[in-house]
């Protein structure tokens, strides 16, 4: 029997990209071969970023950034083994804060053809982090997954399969955050952040890939400070994310999270999320 075609798709917040280099993430690269990884925080400009990826996975990579305004700020990127048709950048503005999202590194879509002929609209997006005690910064969040949503709803009304991916700075539900109690109502675990998410998996059918294949245990966690234990004990959170479309979410079979073995053999604060797609 023939096997049916397959992506592995990982994303990660890379921690400036030049960095994560020099620490190692070609060694994870060269042992997990996913086909596309999606990059939060690059903080390097575009026309380093193709040289980069390449130390990072070696040749053949198809690669489309998007640099923040602000120099050594944000940045995302998506890199693909498989040929990308088509990329955009940035995010209209909505809500009260109309603010554009054009030049804040923070949105990238690329477009690949897939086996069914419906094709992925892949995203990297890296959400601000907010304040819950600065009401500017909180209503740019916001609004920034406001606009998010109306984006991602675009995309899935032209039939392609869809999939947000990245660092989106929110714990949805408790199991999600290890000391979640000490975080409520702050930036990350407030309410009106996780209302967003609520409206995407339980009204628009958005489907949250690593809570649907992992189950209703805590994490597992995707990010740790570097200050103090918390990786040495886990005391992390989960924020960064696979929300696919539903007929992509049906394809969807397995969830890593990549954590290293050790505080030491990190190269990020973060550990990529790894899915396999099969059609």
């Amino acid at each position: 029997m023939p096997t049916r075609p397959s992506l592995t798709i990982a994303s990660v917040n890379v921690n400036g990209l030049r960095a994560a280099v020099t620490n190692g993430i070609a060694g994870w690269v060269a042992q997990r071969q996913p086909d596309v990884i999606t990059m939060q925080e690059v903080r390097a400009p575009d026309e380093l970023v193709p040289a980069l990826v390449e130390q990072v996975g070696g040749a053949g990579w198809h690669v489309a950034h998007s640099q923040a305004v602000a120099k050594g700020r944000a940045g995302v990127a998506v890199a693909s083994r498989v040929p990308i048709t088509a990329h955009r950048s940035g995010l209209p503005g909505k809500g009260k804060r109309a603010l554009p999202y054009d030049d804040s590194g923070r949105w990238i879509e690329a477009e690949i053809d897939t086996p069914d002929g419906r094709g992925l609209t892949v995203v990297s997006a890296y959400v601000h982090t907010g304040d819950a005690e600065d009401e500017a910064r909180m209503a740019e969040k916001l609004a920034f997954l406001d606009a998010a949503t109306a984006r991602l709803e675009a995309i899935r009304a032209t039939g392609r399969h869809t999939l947000l991916t990245g660092d989106l700075n929110v714990g949805h539900r408790e199991l999600d955050i290890k000391n979640w109690k000490g975080n409520r109502g702050k930036a990350g675990f407030h309410p009106n952040e996780r209302a967003r998410f609520d409206r995407w998996f339980d009204e628009l059918g958005w489907v949250d890939i690593g809570r649907r294949l992992t189950g209703e245990v805590p994490g597992p966690y995707s990010w740790w400070s570097w200050r103090g234990k918390a990786f040495d004990i886990d005391s992390g959170w989960r924020i960064d994310y696979h929300i696919a479309s539903p007929e992509l979410a049906a394809l969807a079979y397995s969830h890593t999270v990549d954590r290293a073995p050790t505080y030491a053999e990190r190269w990020s604060d973060h550990a990529p999320v790894v899915v396999e797609y099969r059609w």
